[in-house]
């Protein structure tokens, strides 16, 4: 089984580096990487400037790179170019440092890079960690529940042609897996309002996680309460409930 796996956290980030060196006791392991820090990129792919590639050293039985691209880079430019005479059979995106929960996993790079495995026709899986200050031991112990999430699916793998799979770790103790429905996010105080010691006005865009209520079987709550999200996610944004009205409406 070959094995691409990419982040939006760069290629020196623990989560990857734990991440490969788990699967590789199963898989051929195959790695792209951003050389720094792409978190909350989104789907974006570099278009205007050259992509640069470094060769990078995370263990004698992994082949890794580093561009200076996105994410979703990572994953075009593994399958199409750097690896492209590996016939790729899954791409693994994380171990992500934090949640990619709910509505937020628009803005993120590690759906996103997951995402475009889909569009390259591979089966896909985004990891994340429920936590931010997180040690490497901590990643080693996360990656053993992915090792067994790509068991339990590397014979079906047909069940992902049109969705990948979204993967949420709790940062507790572990109570089992659960398959979710995204939930939603909303922040307050999303932006706060700044000016340099020159006087340039600046925007720093945080914000605090409001408490609303959630659709039933959500990935926020399973994760609050000790589970394993796993969502599958797909990329068709149509209404299709909303296509005939349209037309009915005879606007054009």
């Amino acid at each position: 089984m070959n094995i691409l796996i990419t982040n939006d956290d760069g290629i020196r980030a623990d989560g990857i580096i734990e991440l490969a060196k788990a699967m590789s006791n199963i898989a051929n392991v195959y790695v792209v990487a951003p050389e720094s820090q792409r978190s909350a990129t989104g789907h974006a792919i570099t278009i205007h400037s050259p992509i640069m590639v470094n060769e990078e050293f995370i263990a004698d039985n992994i082949n890794a790179y580093s561009i200076s691209g996105t994410p979703a880079d990572c994953v075009k430019l593994g399958i199409e170019g750097i690896f492209k005479d590996i016939d790729i059979d899954l791409v693994l995106s994380g171990i992500n440092n934090g949640p990619n929960l709910g509505t937020d996993v628009i803005y993120s790079g590690t759906a996103s890079a997951a995402i475009e495995g889909l569009v390259q026709n591979k089966p896909s899986i985004a990891i994340s960690y429920n936590e931010f200050n997180v040690t490497k031991e901590t990643y080693r112990e996360a990656s053993k529940h992915v090792v067994k999430i790509v068991d339990s699916v590397k014979d079906k793998l047909n069940i992902l042609e049109d969705c990948i799979l979204n993967v949420n770790i709790p940062n507790k103790e572990i109570k089992g897996t659960k398959v979710t429905v995204l939930g939603e996010r909303k922040y307050e105080n999303v932006m706060e309002e700044r000016y340099s010691p020159y006087g340039k006005r600046y925007f720093w865009i945080g914000g605090k996680i409001k408490n609303i209520e959630q659709v039933e079987n959500n990935d926020i709550d399973c994760v609050e309460e000790g589970y394993i999200s796993i969502t599958p996610v797909n990329i068709d944004m149509t209404n299709k409930n909303k296509v005939n009205y349209i037309k009915d409406l005879n606007i054009f």
